[in-house]
């Protein structure tokens, strides 16, 4: 068994959801915040058989595309540094983890 732990863009994470239950993988879900912009993500708990671990990333990869956004000159970049200017920065995509499950039970 492994766990799948995938961080994915808030506004991509319905319908990444959606398509790992329609092929029938288990998520649990956990709302997060962080990156360069302390923007909403969504923190995706993925347990799975090891011979499916690439068919998951594989509908992750599909459905968690990066795309470039504008940022208003009022956003914060973290670690107190403010922007006078917009500015266009990447998100969405994701961040994949995967480690191995010594045992897994559902009670």
């Amino acid at each position: 068994m492994k766990l799948i732990t995938a961080i994915v863009n808030k506004e991509d994470s319905k319908n990444v959801c959606n398509q790992l239950l329609k092929n029938k993988f288990y998520v649990t879900r956990l709302a997060t915040t962080g990156g360069f912009l302390m923007a909403g993500n969504m923190t995706l708990l993925i347990c799975t058989e090891d011979e499916k671990v690439d068919d998951c990333i594989g509908i992750i990869s599909q459905c968690c595309k990066q795309r470039t956004e504008i940022v208003p000159g009022t956003a914060t970049l973290g670690l107190g540094i403010e922007s006078a200017l917009p500015m266009e920065v990447t998100v969405g995509g994701a961040t994949v983890m995967i480690t191995n499950v010594e045992r897994f039970e559902k009670l």
